[in-house]
C-alpha cells in the first residue's frame, strides 16, 4: 500500500468524528388571511392543526375578518396565502396580478330567517324556491338583504322559483349595519336570507327570530383559496412553497374527510362548511 493509500486511511476517521451533521432547515411559517367565520368557528384552528401534523410546515394567521380586510392585507404582500368567499374582490386580486391558482374548495350555507308567527308557513323546508314562492303567495313581508352574498343567493332561488319579487310586500334592507340586518327583519315580521354561521354564532342580532329554511344546496356559497404571486411584490419574502402546499392541502380528499366529519358534530348535524361534491 503507497503512502497515498495510508494517508487516507488515517484521515478519514478523523474527518468523520470532526464533522457535525447538518441542522435540519425550519421549514418558513405560511403567512394566511382567512375568512373571519373560519375562525370564529373553530374550523380553521382545528384543520391547520391536522395540516401542520402532517407536512411540518408552521401556519401563521396575520388576519382573519370580512373580505375588505383581508383584500387589502392581500394586496400589500402580508399574507401568503388567502380564503375567503368567491366574490368580485377575489376575482379582481387575480385580474390585478396579486393572486394565483384560485380553486374553490368548500362551501357554507345561507337560510331563511323569520318571525315565529311564520305567516308563509314554511318552518322546516329545505327547498328554498319553493319557500319563498309560498312567501310571495301570501304576500308576506321579505327583506332584500343588501349584503352582496345574501342577495346573491336570493337571486339565484328567486329565479329558480320563477318569480320577480316585487310589490310593498319586499322591503329594502335600511339596517345601519350588514349584523342587524335580521334585527331589522324582526321589527318588520319579515323574511330574510342570511348566512347560517353568523346566526348560529350570535355574530347577526336575532331576536326571537328563527331558522326557517336550511340545508338546500342551492342556498350555498363558495370558499376560494389563492396564493400570493411572487413577481407582484418585489422585495417581500412570500413563502411560495409554503402557500402551494397548503393550497393543494385544502383541495385534497383529507380536507373533505375533515370537513365531514367536523359537520357531523354541528348543530343538528348540518355542516358549517361543505366539503365540494367534484368527484
Amino acid at each position: 500500500m503507497n503512502r497515498f493509500s495510508w494517508l487516507i486511511i488515517c484521515l478519514v476517521p478523523v474527518l468523520l468524528i470532526g464533522c457535525k451533521p447538518p441542522v435540519p432547515t425550519e421549514k418558513p411559517a405560511i403567512r394566511v388571511a382567512v375568512i373571519g367565520g373560519m375562525t370564529m368557528t373553530g374550523m380553521w384552528p382545528a384543520l391547520m392543526k391536522r395540516f401542520e401534523a402532517n407536512t411540518g410546515f408552521k401556519v401563521e394567521v396575520v388576519a382573519t375578518g370580512p373580505k375588505q380586510i383581508l383584500s387589502g392585507v392581500f394586496r400589500q404582500g402580508k399574507a401568503d396565502l388567502l380564503t375567503m368567499h368567491s366574490s368580485d374582490a377575489t376575482t379582481d386580486l387575480v385580474a390585478d396580478g396579486y393572486a394565483l391558482n384560485m380553486r374553490p374548495w368548500t362551501r357554507n350555507q345561507l337560510v331563511i330567517v323569520g318571525p315565529p308567527s311564520d305567516p308563509a308557513h314554511i318552518k322546516g323546508m329545505k327547498d328554498g324556491a319553493a319557500a319563498l314562492r309560498k312567501i310571495a303567495e301570501a304576500k308576506a313581508p321579505f327583506v332584500d338583504c343588501a349584503s352582496t352574498g345574501s342577495r346573491e343567493v336570493a337571486h339565484k332561488i328567486w329565479t329558480k322559483a320563477g318569480i320577480s319579487p316585487q310589490g310593498t310586500w319586499v322591503l329594502k334592507d335600511e339596517s345601519a349595519f350588514p349584523q342587524d340586518v335580521v334585527h331589522y327583519a324582526e321589527e318588520h315580521n319579515a323574511y330574510v336570507i342570511v348566512g347560517r354561521i353568523p346566526v348560529i354564532h350570535g355574530k347577526i342580532k336575532s331576536g326571537k327570530m328563527e331558522i326557517m329554511v336550511e340545508d338546500d344546496p342551492d342556498m350555498q356559497r363558495p370558499y376560494i383559496v389563492v396564493e400570493a404571486n411572487p413577481k407582484k411584490f418585489p422585495g417581500i419574502s412570500i413563502n411560495s412553497a409554503g402557500a402551494r402546499v397548503l393550497s393543494n392541502y385544502l383541495v385534497s380528499e383529507n380536507t373533505k374527510a375533515f370537513l365531514r366529519d367536523f359537520g357531523s358534530q354541528q348543530p343538528g348535524g348540518i355542516p358549517l362548511f361543505h366539503p365540494l361534491n367534484n368527484e
